[in-house]
């Protein structure tokens, strides 16, 4: 036990930590260090020690590399063990990672206890004793002046003990924003083998997923498309996407298909509720399935896709990238780039239509709407993403 939580806290130590105290501003950053560094009362230094006084203040990391794992702790983390903190503390979004380093993310949550309730440190020394979260406490000492982070660990009794502590100083803003560094391989696959991994690993707590198994295969095989064009048309929900699609493939004799595709239609409600890696990979899967329909189809006719790779991209993107429409990928990110085994389309073509318009779309069509897409109607800042 000793020596794994001094391998873990060599990492931690190392690491920027950031915490969304508003989404319309940049997160507060810090870092740890052995030493104390001088204070500098600017703007920053104020904001910093603000977000410390006045409550007791903690911090819970998942800090596993199994992004499965990571997950599903994740998931637990926010929707089981956060709901029961006293309703005295505030809980803010948290992270920690290597700047600019992809799959380096840690995300977790920051609270305050303003009023130091003796049943909150109970529930969150709890999670020591799980090997894949951090818990942390801040204290501020008088004769340094100066706040420590305590990483716990679980002492012999079982307890909640400080294994090591340092000074907690502010750090610069990063290039990236930290919510974008895991979108690759967590939010977005760029591969068929990688996505359907997930799903394997997703049988002994989905039995679901073992039907989409056997639908799809280990082995989808996309022959490359027929002599016949392929259109895409993308856009957000009520932007005439349906009316288009249908006028095409009537005017050009076409095959009209959709992705997700109408196969999984069964399945979207059980994987919808489910984690983002789970959810994604379930869509992603989605993509390389109307790729099989979209070449087979293309020996034959030309081909309409209502939606495709895209929308599954953008709605991930900008569900994992917090905060600001500044703080997504710049232009020409990686991120961005079309999954290597994946059929390309010939043309997409982008409907936008004015915001007041779409909505007065929506509420005439009443149907059931997923998580996201009641999200894109409620979040301005989400549909802007």
């Amino acid at each position: 036990m000793a020596k794994r939580m001094l391998s873990r806290w060599g990492q931690w130590y190392s690491r920027v930590f950031a915490v969304e105290c508003d989404r319309s501003t940049d997160p507060l950053y810090f870092a740890l260090s052995k030493t104390p560094q001088e204070r500098h009362y600017d703007e920053r230094q104020a904001l910093y020690e603000k977000m410390f006084e006045g409550a007791k203040c903690y911090s819970v990391h998942v800090c596993t590399d199994d992004r499965f794992q990571r997950a599903l702790l994740y998931e637990s983390l926010k929707n089981n063990v956060i709901p029961r903190l006293p309703t005295g503390c505030s809980v803010l979004d948290a992270f920690s990672f290597h700047p600019d380093v992809s799959n380096s993310l840690f995300r977790g949550f920051f609270i305050k206890d303003a009023t130091n309730l003796p049943e909150t440190a109970p529930i969150l020394g709890e999670l020591v004793k799980n090997s894949g979260m951090s818990v942390c406490t801040y204290v501020w000492e008088e004769n340094s002046q100066r706040w420590w982070q305590h990483l716990l660990s679980e002492a012999e009794d079982g307890s909640a003990a400080a294994t090591e502590k340092f000074y907690v100083v502010p750090s610069e803003i990063p290039h990236r924003h930290p919510s974008t560094l895991n979108i690759m391989g967590n939010d977005v696959f760029y591969n068929f083998e990688d996505a359907y991994k997930v799903m394997e690993q997703c049988k002994d707590i989905i039995p679901v997923s073992e039907e989409l198994l056997k639908l799809v295969g280990p082995n989808l095989t996309q022959k490359k498309e027929g002599r016949f064009p392929v259109i895409v048309i993308e856009g957000l929900d009520a932007t005439g996407k349906t009316t288009l699609t249908h006028s095409l493939t009537a005017t050009l004799n076409a095959t009209l298909l959709r992705s997700p595709p109408t196969c999984l239609s069964p399945w979207r409600p059980c994987f919808d509720s489910e984690p983002a890696l789970l959810r994604r990979a379930f869509y992603a899967l989605g993509n390389y399935i109307t790729a099989s329909q979209i070449a087979a189809a293309s020996e034959h006719s030309p081909v309409i896709v209502d939606r495709y790779w895209h929308s599954t991209a953008a709605y991930a993107i900008a569900t994992a990238t917090s905060g600001k429409v500044g703080n997504l990928p710049s232009p020409g990110s990686e991120v961005y780039r079309w999954p290597c085994d994946l059929l390309r389309p010939d043309l997409v073509l982008l409907l936008t239509v004015s915001p007041e318009e779409r909505l007065r779309r929506l509420s005439l069509r009443g149907v059931e709407k997923t998580r996201e897409e009641a999200e894109l109607e409620a979040n301005h800042l989400f549909r802007n993403k």
